[in-house]
């Protein structure tokens, strides 16, 4: 069974990368929905969730943010528009954590945009990607699916 796993902060949801703040984390209800998503990702995801058994978004985040995430999510559509089962989420306060969530839902390939939790979770996650786009992060992960498909016909 093949699982994916993402994280939201700048990889569906935009946002800078340095710890400058954005309206996400600091304005109005109406300010934070205006943020947009990282370009490409919701396609991406809707063509990368049927090649998956399961899709999980995991993010590091206090319960404030947490919660704007949700809403965020909400309001973009992300759960119709890219096939996530809506409740495929879970969250932690600290970015190693990501591992533990991992390992409980069987997590075996993971899209991340922070080294450090790529490093976290290489003991519990086959298939890591560190997401600088969503082309070729798409790609890689093509690319790894078919090659665990030619490897178990061959």
């Amino acid at each position: 069974m093949n699982r994916l796993g993402i994280d939201i902060g700048r990889v569906i949801i935009n946002g800078p990368s340095g710890p400058g703040d954005t309206s996400f984390f600091s304005g109005d209800t109406a300010a934070m929905l205006r943020t947009p998503a990282v370009p490409g990702a919701f396609e991406a995801i809707a063509r990368l969730v049927p090649l998956f058994d399961e899709t999980w978004l995991v993010s590091k985040c206090g319960p404030r943010i947490q919660q704007r995430s949700l809403e965020w999510l909400a309001h973009h559509r992300f759960w119709e528009r890219t096939g996530v089962a809506e409740g495929n989420v879970r969250f932690c306060l600290r970015r190693p954590q990501k591992a533990i969530h991992c390992a409980e839902l069987g997590i075996t390939h993971f899209i991340d945009d922070k080294p450090d939790v790529i490093r976290a979770i290489t003991p519990v996650v086959a298939n890591r990607y560190l997401f600088k786009n969503w082309k070729t992060t798409e790609a890689a992960v093509l690319r790894d699916l078919h090659a665990e498909r030619a490897g178990r016909v061959g």
